[in-house]
């Protein structure tokens, strides 16, 4: 088994957890870490008036940009794993990383 599952209740977003593992009888620890980046959608501009109702829950170019922007400036000491799709309306964008070791 590569991956496991672990829930974490009540975790909410523009919130950082962090786990460590020991995996068998190795004293090997891995450390993650969820991070929440700002993820609002704005009002719709002049430009998107012809686009539905529902065009407009997709990311902008604006929010990815942002994002990248996150993610570049982040602590190199930590690798990105994935990035979580945003919850309808969600105003957070969650992303996994794992601490580097060294």
């Amino acid at each position: 088994m590569k991956e496991i599952c672990i829930p974490v209740p009540g975790f909410g977003e523009d919130q950082i957890a962090e786990v460590s593992l020991t995996i068998g009888e190795k004293k090997v620890v891995y450390s993650y870490r969820v991070e929440s980046f700002p993820w609002s959608i704005d009002q719709p501009n002049e430009d998107c008036s012809a686009l539905a109702a529902d065009d407009y829950e997709h990311a902008t170019l604006e929010q990815i940009n942002n994002l990248r922007k996150s993610l570049s400036n982040y602590d190199k000491g930590w690798e990105l794993i994935q990035i979580f799709t945003p919850r309808k309306g969600a105003t957070h964008i969650q992303v996994l990383y794992r601490k580097l070791n060294s």
